[in-house]
């Protein structure tokens, strides 16, 4: 079965720090570009970051340039969201999502294949 699984959601202060794993079983990452979303109560879907499968290229949304870092480790097959510096419209069940792309990419891609079931963020004082 494929499956992508995220982790290390929870709850954290403002001005705190969060580390999101996205694992993924029954398929290798090797050639995926992995994309990480979020949706807060009441709002649209939301591109975070994405990152290339080539040559590990990111992207960024303008509300968490310099906060958050996204990177892969390929031999585990996971990609992770560094989030520093939370605030509280960090709020939100973030989403990891991977599509089949090889080359560089300069802004978050649109479509993906397979969609994880999401992790809970709550950035609350």
């Amino acid at each position: 079965q494929l499956q992508l699984v995220e982790s290390g959601g929870g709850l954290v202060q403002p001005g705190g720090s969060l580390r999101l794993s996205c694992t993924a079983s029954g398929f290798s990452l090797d050639y995926y570009a992995i994309g990480w979303f979020r949706q807060a109560p009441g709002a649209e879907r939301e591109g975070v970051s994405c990152i290339s499968s080539s040559d590990d290229t990111t992207a960024y949304a303008d509300s968490v340039k310099g906060r958050f870092t996204i990177s892969r480790d390929y031999a585990k097959n996971t990609v992770y969201l560094q989030m520093n510096s939370l605030k509280l419209e960090d709020t939100a069940v973030y989403y990891c999502a991977a599509v089949r792309f090889r080359g560089s990419i300069g802004a978050i891609l649109p479509y993906y294949d397979y969609w994880g079931q999401g992790t809970q963020v709550t950035v609350s004082s």
